[in-house]
């Protein structure tokens, strides 16, 4: 019922995979439930395409409106059996009692156990000759990353959206100790990764406030403004607080700016349990001032989040292209106003985890363009641990998650590093 309910929100109420699993109701449920559910959803929505394709060829027709979540039930005893190694008796039975658990879906139970059962014999020899990286990518998405990067690395990201990604965590010191403590490794940029799997809050140091999760790519922004000890730093956009942590972490005196109040809360909270500080404003980004210019102006603009989708597998499915280009006129004036933030010599960095060049390197063109006492300041690849293939021909960083395959992947970021001009 867990999963059903989670892609019921997403699928019909559109509502975003995380908070679709937080506000399911779990009392009573236990944590290896609760971990299975999560699992049915994300195989779901990460394989969807592949998922409807094998489906397709068991029914004659869609299902209609009144069969209610009668879909849904067959996409999740797909996933089951294709992908999650359920035993199918046990797939299909789980199918047929969600299905009489409600009332429109009941009328198709006969349905839904001849489609299952179908599945579970002659599913598994269809997936071979099924393009999984096409199939499981929406159109406008590919299109965008073909024209965008080429074919050739459309495809490779849409691969890297099909494995479970690692979990990445950010230390507030001592990153080497820690990485051995956590039985993880410690990346180039300075994120420590390690496998998923169990409880965050079972591993050492959790409790300690020794460290925070945070993907690797979501670190690199903050990089960019150096050596921040001892500096004002503004940082916009800032819930839920890893780039806030890692500013405060290095020595920075931070002023967090967010427009929902409930996660500038989280971001205090995960600053309480890490023992550090910064002022919070809660404020919409376009109107609010500082009473002085900072030294460093960060704005983590809101955006697809389309580099996210290894961990968001959902945000494909609920975006498009016009969503792109609905945040970017967002974006714009965004920018506009985070510039007016930083003092004459100070840095700007623009950053989004987004795909859609429209959001990245179209907005920092724009802004380029029409703001003269604004300058680039190119980013070297020592400044990211000598990884240069992050780096764009015009100094920008821009990882992708078909980057580090060997490791896993990354987030799919891009940030630009501005100077306001003396």
């Amino acid at each position: 019922m867990l999963a059903l309910a989670t892609l019921h929100s997403v699928f019909v109420n559109e509502r975003p995979l995380g908070e679709a699993l937080d506000a399911t109701p779990r009392a009573k449920i236990e944590a290896r439930d609760i971990g299975f559910a999560r699992a049915i959803a994300m195989t779901v929505l990460r394989r969807l395409g592949q998922i409807d394709a094998v489906l397709a060829n068991f029914l004659r027709e869609p299902l209609p409106v009144r069969s209610g979540p009668a879909e849904i039930i067959l996409r999740m005893a797909a996933a089951e059996m294709l992908f999650l190694n359920v035993a199918p008796h046990a797939a299909v039975s789980s199918a047929v009692e969600l299905a009489n658990g409600d009332s429109r879906a009941r009328h198709f139970k006969g349905l839904i156990n001849a489609v299952a059962r179908r599945v579970a014999t002659e599913g598994q020899s269809m997936l071979t000759s099924l393009d999984a990286e096409r199939l499981n990518t929406p159109s406008w998405a590919w299109d965008a990353w073909s024209k965008a990067y080429g074919e050739v690395t459309a495809r490779a990201i849409a691969a890297a959206h099909l494995s479970e990604p690692p979990l990445d965590i950010t230390a507030k010191a001592e990153a080497k100790a820690w990485a051995e403590r956590l039985e993880a490794e410690l990346l180039p940029t300075g994120t420590l990764r390690r496998k998923a799997g169990g409880r965050i809050e079972d591993l050492p140091g959790y409790g300690d406030g020794a460290w925070w999760i945070q993907d690797a790519g979501s670190t690199l922004p903050a990089l960019l403004l150096g050596d921040v000890r001892g500096r004002s730093v503004i940082d916009l956009c800032a819930a839920p607080g890893g780039k806030t942590a890692q500013l405060a972490a290095a020595g920075a005196s931070v002023i967090a700016v967010d427009h929902a109040a409930e996660r500038l809360e989280r971001l205090r909270e995960n600053l309480r349990r890490l023992k550090l500080e910064a002022w919070t404003e809660t404020a919409d980004v376009a109107d609010w001032r500082p009473a002085t210019l900072a030294d460093a102006v960060l704005l983590d603009a809101p955006c697809t989040a389309t580099g996210t989708a290894r961990r968001h597998p959902d945000v494909l499915w609920r975006k498009d292209a016009s969503d792109v280009l609905a945040q970017a006129q967002i974006q714009n004036r965004l920018i506009a106003a985070a510039a007016r933030m930083a003092r004459p010599g100070g840095l700007l960095v623009y950053c989004v985890c987004s795909l859609a060049q429209e959001e990245g390197e179209g907005v920092v063109g724009a802004f380029l363009e029409s703001n003269p006492d604004f300058e680039r300041c190119p980013i070297a690849p020592v400044e990211l641990g000598g990884e240069a293939q992050f780096i764009t021909p015009l100094g920008d960083l821009r990882t992708l998650p078909c980057h580090w395959p060997e490791r896993g992947g990354i987030d799919g970021f891009y940030a630009a590093r501005l100077r306001r001009k003396a």
